[in-house]
């Protein structure tokens, strides 16, 4: 059975953390922040944990 591979856009977009959660960045962060207020992309700057409900999907495209 020959190893499975990583999904390269999954790669790019989520990070396991150290006790196997998922994080991963907020949207709406990339451009046109002009006109967005100060506390939205303060708020948006974090990442955040991915829900329980689609970890075990990203996970399988991490191959992990």
């Amino acid at each position: 059975m020959p190893k499975m591979k990583t999904h390269s856009g999954a790669k790019k977009r989520f990070r396991l953390t150290g006790t196997g959660k998922l994080k991963r960045r907020r949207a709406s962060r990339a451009h046109y922040n002009e006109w967005k207020s100060s506390t939205l992309t303060r708020r948006l700057k974090n990442d955040v944990v991915v829900s329980d409900a689609d970890s075990k999907k990203i996970k399988k495209l991490l191959a992990k």
